[in-house]
C-alpha cells in the first residue's frame, strides 16, 4: 500500500513527460503539413468532406496543420491546455473518419483513434502542476 501512496508523488512528472512526448511528436508530424502551403492544406482540408463540410478546404487544412504544430508546442508548455486538447481531439476524429472513408479500415484509423482517446482523457486530468496554466 505504501508503494501506491508514493506513486501519487510522481503524477505531475508523468503528466509533464506525457505532454512533452506527445507535443514533440505532434510538432514533428504537423510541421511538414504547415510547410506544405495552400496546395497541401487544400488536400488535408478535403478530409472535412467526411462530415459534410466541402467548402474552404484550404482553411480547414491550415487549421488542422496549425492545430497539430502549434498545439503540440502549447501541449508541451501546458498553455491553453484544455482548448488545445479539444482541437486536437476533433482533429483526430476527422483523421480517423478520413481513414475509414478511404477504406483504410481500423488498422489505418487506429493511430488517430488512440491519440483522440488520449487527448480526450487528458481533458479530465489537466496539465499537472508543471505547466504555464498552473502558474
Amino acid at each position: 500500500m505504501a508503494v501506491l501512496d508514493n506513486l501519487g508523488k510522481y503524477r505531475n512528472t508523468g503528466l509533464l513527460l506525457l505532454r512533452i512526448g506527445l507535443g514533440v511528436m505532434f510538432i514533428i508530424h504537423g510541421f511538414p503539413k504547415i510547410a506544405g502551403g495552400p496546395d497541401g492544406w487544400a488536400k488535408l482540408g478535403g478530409s472535412m468532406k467526411v462530415v459534410g463540410i466541402d467548402f474552404l478546404p484550404v482553411f480547414w487544412g491550415f487549421m488542422a496543420a496549425a492545430t497539430e504544430t502549434f498545439g503540440g508546442f502549447l501541449l508541451i508548455v501546458g498553455l491553453f491546455f484544455r482548448p488545445v486538447l479539444i482541437l486536437l481531439t476533433i482533429t483526430m476524429i476527422i483523421a480517423a473518419l478520413g481513414h475509414f472513408a478511404k477504406g483504410d479500415g481500423l488498422s489505418g484509423a487506429s493511430h488517430a483513434i488512440e491519440l483522440g482517446i488520449v487527448f480526450f482523457g487528458l481533458l479530465f486530468v489537466g496539465p499537472g502542476k508543471y505547466s504555464v496554466d498552473k502558474k
